[in-house]
């Protein structure tokens, strides 16, 4: 046998083990996937007062529209480790612990209402924009604040960890508004804050602000006011730097997008009456309308 005979068949040899080796491969798992398939379980981080987003039901179970979706990303994770069935475990989280129980491996995904930005983007990923929103101000309507510059000299409450805290206190500081702070462990204890008259505004998401006021016992003694203060996207976390995980996520929204089934679930919480009977009444923007048809990803 000649030289080159021998060659091609070694060639040959060594490229069909190549090919039947590739599949393994490229099927091995890492990170939250192949700790999702070892332990037959995810855990999703929830809020507990984020209405309509991630919040306790009467019955202190997490209900809302980020759980929703994160329901479609189970599925979806299911679905691409074969797996018939999968435990979803849920752990509460608060805007202070979010990151460093996603960092941790405390949580798998973070189901809430918290802000895609650059910072955060250093220790956490996020999934596509699910909503767009911005931070305003919960007053009750006899105290005539109808702007931040009301505010000078008041007292504001802010929920800690939060990117409306951050906001607030820089207005206040570059405008000289010598603005007092109080810092809240969640939202419903802000709201509580301005409601007993300890704090004359609330500042935080206009979203979860009209979601608190739907739930307050004197929903008319409240008002969301002035302009925009900031520009707020959330999106669902998942650890950082797990691209096979980011691929699942994103696929289940996408596929949401792309049928327009996330268009039903936004009208189930934002527009139709919560499980409560109360109504967030906030039709969808032309903003986020387009957001879901830019992200809405081919296969």
């Amino acid at each position: 046998m000649s030289k080159f005979s021998t060659l091609s068949k070694l060639t040959a040899g060594l490229l069909a083990s190549a090919l039947l080796s590739a599949p393994a491969i490229g099927q091995e798992l890492t990170g939250t996937l192949k700790k999702i398939k070892d332990s037959g379980t995810i855990t999703i981080g929830h809020r507990e007062t984020s209405v309509p987003f991630s919040y306790l039901d009467d019955k202190q179970q997490p209900i809302g529209y980020s759980m929703d979706l994160c329901a479609a990303i189970v599925e979806e994770v299911k679905k691409e480790l074969a797996l018939p069935s999968l435990t979803v475990k849920y752990n509460p989280v608060t805007s202070q612990t979010r990151i460093p129980l996603m960092s941790n491996g405390t949580v798998d995904l973070e189901c809430g209402s918290t802000t895609n930005n650059l910072t955060r983007q250093k220790q956490v990923s996020f999934a596509p924009i699910t909503f767009v929103t911005g931070t305003k101000l919960l007053v009750k309507k006899s105290a005539k604040i109808k702007s931040y510059k009301d505010l000078k000299n008041k007292t504001v409450v802010v929920t800690q960890g939060t990117t409306n805290e951050r906001t607030i206190k820089a207005l206040s500081d570059k405008e000289n508004l010598n603005i007092k702070f109080l810092n809240a462990k969640d939202h419903a204890e802000s709201f509580l804050t301005v409601e007993s008259g300890r704090a004359a505004a609330f500042s935080m998401d206009d979203v979860l602000l009209y979601g608190l006021i739907a739930k307050a016992k004197k929903p008319k003694d409240f008002e969301v006011v002035g302009d925009y203060l900031s520009y707020d996207p959330y999106g669902i976390m998942f650890r950082k730097n797990d691209s096979d995980f980011a691929v699942v996520a994103n696929r289940a929204l996408s596929k949401l997008m792309a049928s327009g089934d996330i268009n039903k679930l936004y009208d189930k919480w934002f527009v139709q009456k919560l499980p409560s009977g109360e109504s967030i009444g906030m039709p969808m923007s032309p903003l986020l309308k387009a957001g879901f048809q830019l992200q809405a990803l081919p296969e």
